[in-house]
């Protein structure tokens, strides 16, 4: 009883342990805080990763590999695949209507079973919205006007398509990373604003246009076909509209990506059926004879197939297998005509980064141990209040052993004030965290208006703006953590008092 008395009184009423206090509170925070910024950090990049593949891709680069269309058909004949895509992945070169050349990552895709795979239909950036972003107070994004033209541009994007302003006709076109052209402007609200762009005249004069890419932009896209051997073949050109552009979040995706209707890509890059000369043809193809004797068919081919399964918390490596399987079945179907289950590339999306998430973990572990480490400061900031606070109340314990308080009875008062102060701390330095987590790009937006300071670049940190998460079992073992810390700090004091010679103690001036 008296424990409880003497605690709620100096909690009240002492002000040096009211520091030890803020002290965990500040170090609670700090580890909390760096915790959710870099969980947050590894979730989007794993989160990105599983959007832009799906969960597993098969791959043979650069020449790929024929028959997809049967590959694909024996994926979604099984109950645990949801749906499978074909993709071609090369690198090509733009030239911008600005003149500019750009080299970036070219991706052919067929845009409904893509995004039946991936989040591409969440991606594209023009369309329409009906509520505006988190920071757009005003509600200034164009998005928000209710025009039928951004229903239009997202079914452009998600076709890759966009209509011939002579005829109507659907053509071919591709959908930009959102920060491919620099032709849009980010706002502090997040959302894009077309830039108007300086161009230069015939008579080398200087004018000012306002450049929408996916209403009028236009741009010359330049890849390099291989042959069945890898070798270089001459350089394909195709002039292709602007059908949308993507943001996925990634800026370095958004930065070098561009993607193409998956049709005019593998025209581009030949790898669509033809005729090839027959390997037991005649050595002269101009030989006489019948066509059909000179020549058989060489069928389509892709680089890649995304598969995406049915449930959403699968378990990845048991799915992989899945789909290893059904690629065996179909190496056997088509052998010497596709590559081996044994040499072809099957990734899940984790496979696909497990450089990057490995490094994000092994530098969270060690910015962690780093951080615990330097919040140890709590413990001997609480030893030494609590020591000095013993000395000055030595005739107070010395009383309450003379009124027949037991040795344990004494320890237990400090330790349970240590594990007050430690629970005030914790949950403070809790409270801290959430807040200055939960608004922390709008902080850091504070800072750089007022200040001047930017600290998160999206070039050198990958996102856009600065990922956070609280986990609730994470924050728990934190604030675990700033108590237990207390009880340390609190308990060399607490056995000090205990076996004090009461007698002295009640003597102690």
């Amino acid at each position: 009883m008296y424990q409880a008395l003497l605690t709620r009184k100096y909690l009240t009423t002492k002000v040096m342990p009211l520091l030890a206090s803020l002290g965990v509170a500040l170090c609670t925070a700090m580890v909390l805080i760096t915790w959710s910024v870099m969980g947050g950090f590894l979730r989007m990049l794993t989160e990105s990763g599983r959007s832009l593949i799906g969960d597993v891709r098969i791959v043979w680069p650069n020449t790929g590999f024929p028959y997809y269309d049967d590959l694909i058909a024996r994926l979604e004949a099984d109950p645990e695949v949801e749906a499978a895509t074909p993709l071609i992945e090369t690198f090509g070169i733009i030239t911008l209507p600005d003149g500019r050349t750009e080299g970036v990552a070219v991706r052919g895709v067929e845009g409904p079973g893509f995004a039946r795979v991936t989040s591409f239909a969440e991606t594209l950036w023009w369309k329409p919205m009906a509520e505006p972003l988190r920071k757009d107070r005003g509600g200034e994004d164009p998005r928000l006007d209710g025009r039928d033209m951004w229903r239009r541009l997202y079914e452009n994007g998600l076709a890759l398509t966009r209509p011939d302003p002579e005829t109507g006709e659907p053509k071919a076109a591709m959908v930009l990373g959102i920060e491919v052209t620099d032709f849009n402007r980010r706002t502090r609200s997040g959302f894009y604003i077309p830039m108007v762009i300086p161009q230069q005249t015939a008579g080398g004069g200087l004018t000012h246009a306002d450049v929408f890419m996916p209403l009028q932009g236009e741009l010359t896209l330049r890849v390099v076909p291989l042959d069945s051997r890898g070798r270089p073949r001459d350089v394909q050109t195709r002039v292709l509209p602007v059908a949308n552009e993507f943001e996925s979040g990634l800026y370095d995706i958004d930065r070098q990506t561009v993607l193409v209707r998956f049709d005019a890509l593998q025209s581009m890059l030949q790898m669509n059926e033809g005729l090839r000369l027959a390997e037991d043809g005649p050595d002269d193809p101009f030989a006489p004879g019948e066509r059909e004797d000179r020549y058989e068919v060489d069928p389509a081919r892709t680089t890649a197939v995304l598969v995406r399964g049915r449930t959403a918390d699968r378990d990845l490596a048991g799915f992989k297998a899945r789909v290893e399987r059904i690629y065996s079945e179909f190496a056997a179907a088509h052998a010497g005509e596709v590559p081996s289950p044994s040499a072809i590339v099957i990734q899940t999306w984790e496979d696909a980064n497990r450089t990057m998430i490995a490094a994000v973990k092994k530098e969270t572990a060690l910015v962690l141990f780093i951080f615990s480490f330097i919040s140890m400061t709590a413990v001997f900031l609480v030893l030494a209040i609590f020591w000095a606070m013993i000395s000055e109340k030595t005739r107070d314990i010395g009383v309450l052993r003379a009124l027949g308080a037991g040795s344990w009875g004494i320890a237990w008062v400090w330790l349970r004030y240590g594990a007050a102060i430690g629970l005030v701390g914790s949950v403070a330095g809790g409270l801290l965290a959430w807040v200055i987590v939960t608004n922390i790009n709008d902080i850091h937006d504070w800072m750089g208006t007022s200040l001047g300071l930017y600290v998160w670049d999206p070039a050198i940190y990958v996102f856009k703006e600065i990922p956070r998460r609280i986990e609730a079992d994470k924050a728990a073992f934190v604030l675990a953590g700033g108590v237990l810390s207390c009880l340390l700090g609190a308990l060399i004091p607490a056995l000090r008092a205990a076996f004090m010679n009461p007698i002295r103690a009640l003597r102690f001036e």
